[in-house]
């Protein structure tokens, strides 16, 4: 089996628990979604087609995808990347129509909530219907940042931006520690991501190597300085809102 596909502990419910306060009944309500039946994806394999029918939230268990849209000349966009534990669209019970892409980058494992399972999970356990409120507010909060990296930052800056925060995302569930976690895009990838050519990507994360903040080899990302990292990206982890800002929800409030 390959690494990708080998399913962690329940990841979702480790990040919603900097969100609310959880209680032991809501934590064995997730893992037992978590250790649903699920469905795997190879690489580059589109696991939502824009215009299809969403189908449900899907709930990534292992691997990376990403969110995109294709422009009629074959440009394309990626517009967030999903990691173990994230959710795919929470709005999909409300569109008749997918207005976006998603594929898988490495190999995927993911589980299907329906809408039924989903209000049931949430009726019932209003600690958890906020924490998954709080998950998605911080969805929305991660695409305004993409926004004023392509706007605002220079290609130095999107790019170290852009590693700091998959850093910090990773490190909340456990896979990424002591500055280092794999990172499986391609520059390609990177490139439809910051808004750059490869070729500018390629040069960018020279010069990040050459000030000895980072280094990309064979898929794995090892951050040499962390503060220095985040100030060339002038990356401030707020928007993120992982400081145990929900504490106050708490599950015997």
């Amino acid at each position: 089996m390959s690494k990708w596909l080998e399913r962690q502990p329940d990841l979702l419910a480790r990040k919603l628990e900097h969100f609310a306060r959880l209680s032991p009944e809501d934590i064995e309500a997730l893992d037992r979604i978590w250790r649903r039946k699920s469905v795997t994806a190879p690489p580059q394999d589109d696991i939502v087609r824009q215009g299809d029918p969403p189908g449900g939230v899907r709930l990534m268990q292992a691997g990376w995808a990403c969110r995109y849209r294709m422009l009629a000349d074959g440009r394309r966009q990626i517009l967030s990347f999903f990691l173990p534990g994230d959710l795919c669209d929470l709005n999909n019970f409300v569109l008749r129509r997918m207005d976006h892409s998603v594929m898988a980058l490495t190999p995927v494992r993911y589980t299907m909530l329906g809408a039924e399972d989903f209000d049931s999970l949430t009726t019932r356990r209003p600690r958890l219907m906020h924490a998954l409120w709080w998950d998605n507010l911080v969805a929305m909060a991660i695409q305004r940042e993409w926004t004023v990296n392509l706007g605002q930052r220079s290609a130095v800056e999107r790019l170290a931006h852009l590693l700091c925060e998959l850093y910090v995302r990773l490190h909340v569930i456990g896979l990424a520690n002591g500055g280092a976690f794999d990172l499986p895009i391609t520059q390609v990838e990177l490139a439809d991501t910051v808004g750059l050519s490869p070729v500018h990507v390629s040069r960018t994360l020279k010069d990040l190597r050459e000030r000895n903040l980072v280094q990309l080899h064979r898929g794995k990302l090892e951050i040499f300085d962390f503060q220095a990292l985040s100030s060339v990206a002038l990356f401030r982890p707020d928007y993120l809102h992982l400081a145990a800002e929900g504490a106050h929800l708490a599950a015997n409030a």
